[in-house]
């Protein structure tokens, strides 16, 4: 994400991991699924120690903004892969309406 300046590719691949679910149209996000080698969310822990509530609420924050902004790099599409079956069936059922 850090080396992706604005609009630069025609199309983006995502995958959305575990740490972004979706469960009854609700997005639940898990910091403690994000990879051990991501950096956006370094310290996470002493984070939620120390203000619990508003921890929660900016790795929450952290966590949607990485993928919504890899998810409007390409400039003519975005393809995206879900590990958790119904996390993509929530992205897939909008599409089929189309």
């Amino acid at each position: 994400i850090h080396t992706c300046q604005g609009l630069e590719v025609d199309y983006i691949g995502v995958i959305i991991g575990d740490d972004l679910i979706i469960r009854n149209g609700q997005v639940i996000t898990n910091p403690h699924k994000r990879s051990k080698n991501d950096s956006s969310v370094r310290g996470f822990k002493k984070l939620l120690v120390d203000s619990p509530f508003d921890g929660a609420k900016t790795l929450d924050l952290i966590i949607k903004n990485t993928y919504r902004t890899l998810m409007t790099r390409g400039m003519k599409g975005c393809y995206i892969y879900c590990t958790d079956q119904e996390t993509s069936k929530y992205f897939v059922h909008p599409l089929i309406k189309v």
